[in-house]
């Protein structure tokens, strides 16, 4: 999968339109963005439900338990899925909540609300978010999360996400992480590549990470 934009491009963009950001540009290096390929977008979704609030290794292992107990070939089906008792699926490790989420995932894909891939390269950012969030369980921030590392899509702005608002407050000298309208509103000058400062702002984490002493 390759992003729907040229890095080069996208970075030099950001740097000139925000001197402060541009810093932590320098600093950070190449964008190292690479998106990982969307084949299945039920699996794609099913996986991001399974492993919310949880570790990976404990979500890796519920999402084995579901492929044996409901899938075809190594993959969840969702007619399966649908068919089978909540007491079945519970059985594979997933909360009540899950449950409901991951079957109204399934109907939603088996009724057509839930798109195909191919139909979500022709979407637009805004139509993809209505239509997914409308399935039990998927935020807004899980569909962002999908739009920039499995589509590679060049104008996303998560504001709800906790390092992008670290990361803004420590690359502008904040003393608090900013609210969401505050970070959107300053994000206008990113666009289009709200994606790629949101990038920078994480690794602003990460720089900022590598110079803390360790605890004695």
């Amino acid at each position: 999968m390759t992003l729907a934009y040229e890095p080069a491009v996208a970075v030099a963009a950001i740097a000139q339109s925000d001197k402060r950001l541009a810093k932590i540009i320098r600093r950070a290096g190449p964008l190292t963005l690479k998106p990982d390929r969307l084949q299945d977008t039920f699996q794609a979704l099913l996986r991001a439900i399974i492993y919310q609030q949880l570790s990976g290794k404990a979500a890796a292992t519920i999402h084995g338990r579901a492929v044996a107990a409901f899938g075809d070939r190594k993959k969840i089906t969702p007619q399966r899925l649908l068919g089978a008792k909540d007491e079945e699926i519970r059985a594979v490790g997933m909360s009540r909540a899950k449950v409901a989420a991951v079957k109204d995932l399934a109907a939603k894909t088996l009724d057509g609300t839930v798109p195909s891939v191919a139909k979500l390269r022709r979407m637009s950012d805004e139509e993809i978010i209505e239509r997914l969030t409308s399935v039990r369980g998927i935020g807004v921030w899980t569909v962002e999360m999908l739009l920039m590392f499995r589509l590679g899509r060049p104008d996303v702005l998560p504001v709800s996400d906790l390092g992008v608002r670290k990361g803004f407050m420590l690359t502008y000298g904040h003393e608090e992480m900013p609210k969401p309208s505050a970070l959107l509103d300053h994000g206008e000058r990113w666009r289009p590549y709200r994606s790629v400062a949101s990038w920078y702002l994480w690794r602003a984490c990460d720089l900022a990470a590598k110079k803390t002493p360790p605890a004695a």
